[in-house]
């Protein structure tokens, strides 16, 4: 059974920082790029960051680049996204993903983490 479940969340200040995390189990996890997604609320979710199977590739959205930073560590079967001077739009729930190939979607999901930035 392959389960992804995030942790880190919670409810933070403007400029704070926070560190997701999203382990992976039931799946050979150094074999699937990675990504973090958001819902901010009544919005659909988007695209945050992504993640090469071996970490040399990364790719952020707009929003987030300079501020945010996608890791992994395959010996922990863990995926984290550093995130860094933190405001009020970047409240969401955080999902992780995992994908098997470049080419299309992601495969599987986790449950989600709330993050919250209060101004």
């Amino acid at each position: 059974q392959v389960q992804l479940v995030e942790s880190g969340g919670g409810l933070v200040q403007t400029g704070d920082s926070l560190r997701l995390s999203c382990t992976v189990s039931g799946l050979p996890f150094s074999s699937y790029a990675m990504g973090w997604f958001r819902r901010a609320p009544g919005k659909e979710r988007q695209f945050a960051a992504s993640i090469s199977t071996s970490g040399g590739s990364t790719n952020y959205a707009d929003s987030v680049r300079g501020r945010f930073t996608i890791s992994r560590d395959n010996a922990k079967n863990t995926l984290y996204l550093q995130m860094n001077k933190l405001q009020p739009e970047d409240t969401a729930v955080y999902y992780c993903g995992a994908r098997k190939s470049v080419i299309g979607g992601y495969d599987y999901w986790g449950q989600g983490t709330q993050v919250t930035v209060s101004s």
